[in-house]
C-alpha cells in the first residue's frame, strides 16, 4: 500500500465532509466561505490565472499541488479546488511538504 502525504488525507477528509468543491465552474459560483483554493501544476495557464482570480476574490491562500491534483480527490481532470472548511484548510496548510506548496506570487 502506497503512504499517502499528510495533506493528501486531509483532502479526503474534506471529500468524506464534503467540505471541498471541485471543478472551476462550480468553485467560480461560490460566494463565501472558502478557506483555501487548490490548484494542479499541471493545469494550463488560463486555468492558473482563474485559480489566481478566486483565491483573490475570496481573499484566501493559494495552494500548488505538485503531485497532481486529481489524484488526490480522485476525479479525473480535476484542477482546482476549494477547501470550504477554515480548520481543515488550516490543517491542509501546516501540513505542506514538497508536494504542496503555498502560491506567493510571481512566476510559478
Amino acid at each position: 500500500m502506497e503512504k499517502r502525504a499528510k495533506a493528501e488525507s486531509y483532502i479526503g477528509f474534506c471529500l468524506r465532509a464534503r467540505r471541498i468543491t471541485l471543478g472551476s465552474g462550480a468553485v467560480d459560483c461560490l460566494k463565501r466561505g472558502v478557506h483555501l483554493i487548490i490548484v494542479c501544476s499541471t493545469a494550463s495557464e488560463n486555468s492558473f490565472r482563474l485559480a489566481q482570480k478566486f483565491a483573490r476574490r475570496h481573499n484566501c491562500p493559494l495552494m500548488i499541488c505538485r503531485c497532481g491534483l486529481e489524484n488526490a480527490v480522485h476525479k479525473a481532470g480535476c484542477k482546482i479546488a476549494a477547501v470550504t472548511d477554515g480548520q481543515l484548510a488550516g490543517a491542509i496548510i501546516a501540513a505542506a511538504d514538497e508536494n504542496y506548496e503555498l502560491y506567493a506570487g510571481g512566476i510559478n
